[in-house]
């Protein structure tokens, strides 16, 4: 068993998530969100899809970064 980073929750189901040379222990989904999901710059919320990034910054939707970039042109990746 693992101990989570998050909760510190000792699970037997417990994953290992790699992300830049970095190995995190989560016992759920929700942890892993909570600790590596980028947040939105406009809203605030987790970015848990693959949301928007515009020149470093994140956003949850085309929406939000509509709103936050101005004039800047800003298209989902939706298809």
């Amino acid at each position: 068993m693992a101990i989570c980073e998050v909760c510190g929750n000792d699970y037997d189901k417990s994953f290992e998530v790699v992300a830049a040379g970095q190995t995190h222990t989560f016992d759920s989904f929700e942890c892993a969100i909570h600790k590596m999901a980028p947040i939105c710059e406009h809203c605030g919320c987790k970015v848990v899809g693959h949301g928007i990034e515009v020149e470093g910054r994140f956003y949850c939707c085309a929406h939000c970064a509509k709103h936050a970039e101005g004039d800047v042109p800003v298209d989902d990746r939706v298809g």
